[in-house]
């Protein structure tokens, strides 16, 4: 079975390797079955909250990675919302001007419930775009002032109903975020995020149906092998493991 990988961020600053690690990384994903990935960018290469030439500098090399293997990669625009709505625009329209780009990506430079989200859903509304939200389940670490829960994500794709969304780390939002995202068909959760749960996969195809969860490795933060094995170890059976490693996210993603 092939796999689309729907959520990984290639390091190209790690111990000073450049963009010859972008084919090592393809390379490595390729052992596993992984035919294509989303390249999401090396987000937290400047810290949570990047500065404008830092951004760029982010999206420039996930570009090049799109246009080095367009059958390979696609590419998600990175943002900083607390940037402002001019810098927003200027950014996603650099990028959706390279084939290739087809979502945009939010980390933890604010919470998606901000009002600074409004330019990042209209622009992705207006180019087609899918919006990929960072979560995590983080409440009782104090830190929602920057940091999504999954209630905020599932609040955000409610607002914007017109914006496909993906709510990352399933087994970082837990069964709290499987329950919050339940009934909004705008969005669909990843299963990237930590150690595997046992259950949890299961879990979520059981309350949101299989169509609404996607693969995603978080490499190489996280291992491919693990995180496949958490998919193909749930129990499934081989057409909602197709669905979950490919098909969805080749659905989503509109891809050819």
């Amino acid at each position: 079975m092939t796999v689309l990988d729907a959520h990984t961020h290639p390091h190209f600053r790690e111990h000073q390797a450049g963009r010859a690690a972008a084919d090592v990384f393809l390379r490595e994903a390729g052992r596993y079955g992984i035919e294509h990935i989303v390249a999401l960018g090396d987000v937290l290469a400047f810290g949570r909250s990047p500065n404008a030439d830092q951004l760029r500098s982010i999206n420039d090399d996930t570009l090049w990675l799109v246009k080095r293997h367009p059958e390979q990669v696609t590419g998600f625009c990175y943002l900083n919302p607390t940037l402002g709505e001019r810098a927003v625009w200027q950014e996603v329209e650099r990028c959706v001007a390279v084939p290739g780009i087809r979502g945009l990506k939010l980390e933890v430079a604010n919470n998606a419930r901000d009002a600074c989200m409004r330019p990042v859903m209209k622009a992705a509304e207006r180019y087609g775009l899918v919006v990929l939200q960072h979560a995590w389940n983080m409440t009782k670490i104090k830190q929602r002032s920057f940091h999504t829960d999954p209630e905020d994500a599932v609040l955000l794709a409610r607002r914007f109903p017109n914006v496909r969304v993906i709510m990352a780390h399933l087994t970082g939002c837990g069964v709290r975020g499987v329950l919050a995202a339940r009934g909004c068909d705008n969005l669909v959760v990843d299963t990237s995020g930590a150690a595997p749960e046992a259950g949890i996969v299961a879990y979520a195809v059981e309350k949101l149906g299989v169509h609404r969860v996607i693969y995603g490795s978080d490499a190489p933060i996280r291992d491919f092998a693990v995180a496949i094995a958490r998919i193909t170890g749930a129990g499934l059976g081989r057409d909602a493991e197709r669905r979950i490693l490919r098909d969805n996210a080749r659905e989503l993603l509109r891809l050819p």
